[in-house]
C-alpha cells in the first residue's frame, strides 16, 4: 500500500488527453469482451475526433509504448504472417489493457456520470433484503437448513453485497443533503414545492429502518463467532475451487471473514469505540427533517410578513356578527384569541432532585416580583449567620433510614445470591424502578457488571425468554433478567 501507483500516471501526464482517449477505447472494448486490439483499429477510432486531426501513427506508437511502460497496457507480438514488407521489418504488436486500467476507467465513468454532487439514496428495501439474507445465513449456521458449499458462498456474498450497498448509499445521500449546494437550494422559494416530497421520503425511510433494523440487531446478537466457523469453512472451501495459476498469498481467511462479520455487527450494534452507524444514521435523518421544518417555517414567516390579513379579519368580523348571543361570541373569542390577561411565571428553583416525582405531588413555589424601575434597590439589613447543623443531621438521618429500608426490600428478594425476574412475586414500585435502572446501567458496560447504590457489585444476564414483572403500579413484559450479586475482592 506504500508503493507508488505508476498505473495512474496517465491521468495527470502532460498528454493525458491522448492517453485517456486511448485507454477509454480499450475499456469500452473490454466491456464488450474484446481483449486484444491492434494499433490500426485504435488509430481509426481516434481519427473520429477533431482533437486528433494532426495525430499520426508514429505518435500513437509512442503513446502505446508509454502506456505499456506505466503498466496500463500489455503488448503481445503478433506471430502470424506479415502482409507487407513494412510489417515484416518492424514488429507487429497487439495490446491488452491491465486490471488496474479497467478499474480506473470504470471508476472514472461512474464519477463522470455522478457529476459534482454526491449520489446515494435511502432505500428501504435494501434493509429488508439484507434481513432476508441474514435469515438464510442463520438457518444454515444453526443447522435448521443444510446447504452445499456453493449456496453458502452465495448467501455470504448476498449479505456483503446488500451491506455494502447500504453503507455506500446512505453515507453518500447524507453527505448530499448536508452539502452546500442543497443548503443553498433550501433557502430559495422553489424549495417549498419539494418540501413535502422530501420530508415524506425521509420519514418513510426512518419508519422502515426502525422496523427492520431492530430485527437485524436481534438476529446478529443470536449468532456467535464460534457458530460461524463451520459456515465460513464451507465458504472458504467453495472459494478454493476457483482455479488460479498464481499462488495465493498466505493469510488467514477465517480472520478476514470474521472481521467483515464484526463490521456488520458494529454498524448495527456499535462497539467499544462508540455508538453504531445505525444510530448515527437515524439521528442525522431526524436532524435533516428538523432542519427542513425550520427552513419551511422561516420561508413561511417571510411570506406572512408581506401578506395582507384584511380578508382574514373581515371573515372573523362576519363570524362574530353572525352570533346570536354574547355567550357564543365569548366562546368564539376564546378559541380565536385565547385567554386574555394571563401571566406565566417561570421559576428556576427545583424543590426536589427526584426524577420520578410528579408535578401534582410538589408544593407550590413562591415567586417575588420586583418593581421594574431604574433606581430600585433591594433593601438589605445585616443578619446573623444561622447554624443549620441540626437540620442537616435530621435530613441525613432520614436519607439513611430510607436507604436502609430500600436495602431491606431488595434483600428479601435475593435467593441464592441472585434475583431472577421470573421468580419474583408482586414487588413495590420502587423495586421495579431500581431493577430497571440496574439493567440500563449494565447494558452500557461490556462486562454487564455494575456497582449499585447499595455498595454491591451486580452482574446482569438477559435471556431471550419474555416474562411478566408484577409491580404495585402495573404489569411489565420484559426479558427474563438475572441479577447475580458478586463477592467483593479482598486486596492485601
Amino acid at each position: 500500500m506504500f508503493k507508488r501507483v505508476k498505473e495512474a500516471t496517465y491521468l495527470t501526464a502532460e498528454k493525458a488527453w491522448s492517453y485517456r482517449a486511448i485507454l477509454r477505447y480499450f475499456y469500452i472494448q473490454h466491456e464488450r469482451m474484446r481483449e486484444f486490439l491492434f494499433p490500426e483499429e485504435i488509430y481509426e477510432h481516434l481519427m473520429q475526433f477533431n482533437e486528433f486531426s494532426g495525430y499520426t501513427e508514429e505518435a500513437l506508437h509512442l503513446d502505446l509504448d508509454a502506456l505499456v511502460k506505466w503498466g496500463n497496457l500489455i503488448a503481445r507480438q503478433e506471430l502470424g504472417k506479415s502482409r507487407t514488407v513494412e510489417e515484416f521489418k518492424k514488429k507487429r504488436f497487439r495490446y491488452q489493457c491491465t486490471p488496474y486500467t479497467v478499474e480506473f476507467e470504470r471508476m472514472l465513468m461512474e464519477l463522470e456520470g455522478m457529476g459534482e454532487t454526491f449520489g446515494g439514496s435511502l432505500e428501504r428495501t435494501q434493509f429488508e433484503r439484507l434481513y432476508q439474507s441474514l435469515i438464510k445465513l442463520e438457518e444454515i449456521v444453526l443447522g435448521e437448513k443444510h446447504e452445499d458449499d456453493e449456496e453458502c458462498a452465495q448467501v455470504w456474498e448476498d449479505v456483503l453485497s446488500y451491506f455494502r450497498q447500504i453503507t455506500q448509499n446512505t453515507s453518500d445521500y447524507i453527505a448530499y443533503i448536508n452539502s452546500e449546494e442543497v443548503e443553498d437550494r433550501m433557502q430559495t422559494e422553489a424549495f417549498l414545492v419539494y418540501k413535502d416530497q422530501f420530508t415524506t421520503y425521509l420519514r418513510d425511510f426512518i419508519i422502515a429502518l426502525q422496523g427492520t433494523a431492530l430485527q437485524i440487531q436481534d438476529l446478529l446478537l443470536g449468532i456467535s463467532r464460534k457458530q460461524l466457523l463451520g459456515y465460513f469453512e464451507q465458504v472458504i472451501r467453495h472459494n478454493k475451487q476457483a482455479f488460479r495459476f498464481e499462488e495465493e498469498k498466505e493469510k488467514d481467511p477465517y480472520e478476514e471473514f470474521q472481521e467483515k462479520w464484526l463490521s456488520i455487527k458494529a454498524w448495527f450494534l456499535g462497539n467499544e469505540h462508540g455508538e453504531s452507524e445505525y444510530e448515527m444514521l437515524q439521528h442525522r435523518t431526524n436532524e435533516s427533517i428538523r432542519r427542513i421544518t425550520r427552513v419551511v417555517q422561516r420561508l413561511g414567516e417571510r411570506h406572512q410578513h408581506f401578506r395582507s390579513r384584511k380578508k382574514d379579519y373581515l371573515h372573523l368580523a362576519k363570524w362574530f356578527d353572525s352570533m346570536d348571543s354574547l355567550e357564543e361570541a365569548h366562546e368564539l373569542s376564546s378559541v380565536a384569541f385565547g385567554v386574555f390577561h394571563t401571566r406565566h411565571f417561570h421559576i428556576d428553583h427545583t424543590p426536589t432532585d427526584d426524577i420520578y416525582a410528579d408535578v401534582w405531588d410538589e408544593r407550590p413555589m413562591e415567586h417575588e416580583t420586583k418593581p421594574i424601575v431604574r433606581n430600585y434597590r433591594e433593601k438589605t439589613r445585616p443578619g446573623a449567620v444561622t447554624s443549620n447543623k441540626e437540620k442537616k443531621e435530621e435530613m441525613k438521618r432520614i436519607y439513611l433510614e430510607q436507604k436502609q429500608r430500600e436495602k431491606r426490600l431488595i434483600e428479601q428478594y435475593i435467593q441464592g445470591n441472585e434475583i431472577t425476574i421470573e421468580k419474583l412475586p408482586m414487588v413495590e414500585t420502587h423495586v421495579r424502578k431500581l431493577l430497571l435502572s440496574w439493567i440500563g446501567k449494565a447494558m452500557a458496560r461490556k462486562d454487564r457488571t455494575i456497582k449499585t447504590e447499595l455498595g454491591k457489585r451486580v452482574r446482569v444476564i438477559l435471556s431471550d425468554q419474555r416474562v411478566m414483572l408484577q409491580a404495585e403500579d402495573g404489569m411489565l413484559e420484559m426479558p427474563n433478567a438475572t441479577f447475580q450479586f458478586l463477592e467483593e475482592e479482598v486486596t492485601v
